[in-house]
């Protein structure tokens, strides 16, 4: 406790940290205050059917992504997902097309134009994803919208609200990224989910001390263990690097030897960190537009499956896109050819292999030997909470078993560490462990 004191005053001294965690609590303060806001002509005490709907299967995934807004008819009902939709497709299109894998080519201003064209993208996906959920809001809460107005009018002004209420979400993001401390848009995801924590924490304690099956403290006890667990594992995943060893030839500088020392690549178990399972649960949420707003009960039982997150076929679809968008996230983050042509390029070799191709193939090889662990642990973790399901845990309490969750949580919460660490550092303050060392997702301890 006095070690955290000591740090936390540590913080409090640094001005620019100071600044940088106060500006991201009043940005974080915002988001969550615009959760609230319902939008205009809604009477927020009769939405207990729309909040009934998200209350389990898929839809409470969407809730608990944006943080209860979309439950409450909010401003900001459709949060950040859409973004994370237009991402993907971006991440697809710099891969497939040659005009946008030149534009990733070009650095810096490449990189602000394909962020130009998500933005783009987002607003797109906004204009139909609005509408839907209008539609949606009209089937369960139609009874909310006030007299006097029609859905017909009502319809416009509202798409136009949800659209700006998520492109605000997303301008939010950005000023947190540079000016507040972490990732923006990660840390208004993780926000949103731990907004749900103690509500379901309650409803885990209630359910397993009142109920007749519950179990009681000893079930309990249980779900803590293995949550604990869990948690230990997901840290571990986040941080797990291999290092291979890479040495860089003597050169000789008038008659002085340099070189020569012993250097190391930092692999991770996971090198694509948490965004596989972003994207694999952004496309899980498809279904959702084309049946849950109109009538999953007439739908086949492969749909309705893809519309329930504790059934089989969903958790092995959602598997099957982890594992995939693994191999595709680590492909396009880690080039082991450019890799070869740098060491090369300075002098280094991994020894006993030869430089060039050869030594391309083999960094290509050990990246397939560890992604493929990698990727079948994080989609077992992925799947928790459906197993977290099978012994009674409630629905809103299994998510943070496992799943989107917990690894979002997980790999947030040392990204963010690891900058306040690094701060600490530079001006010579203590870390924020005995250590003084935190492995974030980057794979590289914070000094």
């Amino acid at each position: 406790m006095k070690k955290l004191i000591e740090t936390l005053k540590n913080i409090w001294k640094i001005e620019d940290l100071r600044q940088r965690i106060l500006i991201t609590m009043l940005f974080v303060a915002i988001y969550r205050f615009g959760s609230f806001v319902v939008l205009p002509g809604i009477n927020p005490e009769m939405l207990d059917k729309l909040q009934s709907q998200t209350a389990g299967g898929l839809m409470s995934l969407l809730d608990m992504f944006s943080g209860g807004a979309f439950s409450n008819a909010s401003i900001f009902a459709l949060g950040i997902m859409p973004y994370i939709s237009a991402s993907i497709v971006m991440q697809l299109l710099a891969v497939a097309v040659p005009y946008f894998q030149k534009m990733q080519r070009e650095g810096e201003s490449g990189r602000k134009k394909i962020m130009t064209y998500t933005r783009y993208l987002t607003v797109f996906i906004l204009l139909f994803q609005a509408p839907s959920y209008l539609v949606n809001l009209k089937m369960q809460a139609g009874a909310a919208l006030a007299s006097g107005i029609s859905w017909g009018v009502f319809v416009f002004p509202a798409t136009i609200i949800l659209a700006a209420g998520s492109m605000f979400i997303l301008w939010l993001g950005e000023r947190i990224t540079d000016k507040g401390i972490g990732n923006g848009v990660s840390l208004i995801i993780m926000i949103g989910i731990i907004a749900r924590l103690p509500q379901a924490f309650i409803q885990e304690v209630t359910s397993r001390f009142t109920a007749i099956t519950g179990g009681g403290l000893v079930m309990f006890l249980v779900e803590i263990i293995i949550l604990y667990a869990v948690v230990c594992a997901a840290i571990v995943l986040v941080q797990g690097v291999r290092k291979v060893p890479v040495q860089y030839a003597k050169r000789m500088v008038g008659n002085q030897q340099v070189g020569g020392a012993r250097q190391y690549i930092p692999l991770k178990l996971f090198a694509a960190n948490v965004m596989p399972i972003i994207f694999a649960q952004a496309l899980m949420f498809i279904p959702l537009a084309f049946v849950q707003y109109a009538s999953p009960e007439n739908a086949s039982w492969f749909v309705r499956s893809m519309l329930d997150h504790h059934s089989w076929m969903y958790n092995i679809v959602f598997a099957f896109l982890i594992i995939a968008f693994t191999y595709f996230y680590t492909a396009i983050t880690l080039n082991p050819t450019q890799m070869a042509e740098d060491m090369k390029r300075n002098n280094g070799f991994i020894p006993g292999i030869k430089p060039g191709k050869p030594t391309a193939d083999f960094i290509d090889e050990v990246m397939s030997r560890i992604t493929l662990p990698g990727s079948l642990f994080i989609a077992f973790i992925a799947i928790m909470p459906a197993l977290a399901g099978l012994l009674n845990v409630q629905d809103a309490f299994s998510q943070f078993f496992g799943g989107t969750s917990l690894l979002i949580l997980v790999g947030v919460v040392l990204d963010t560490l690891q900058q306040i660490e690094s701060h600490l550092l530079m001006r010579h303050y203590d870390g924020l462990l005995n250590s003084g060392r935190i492995h974030g997702r980057g794979g590289v301890s914070a000094y």
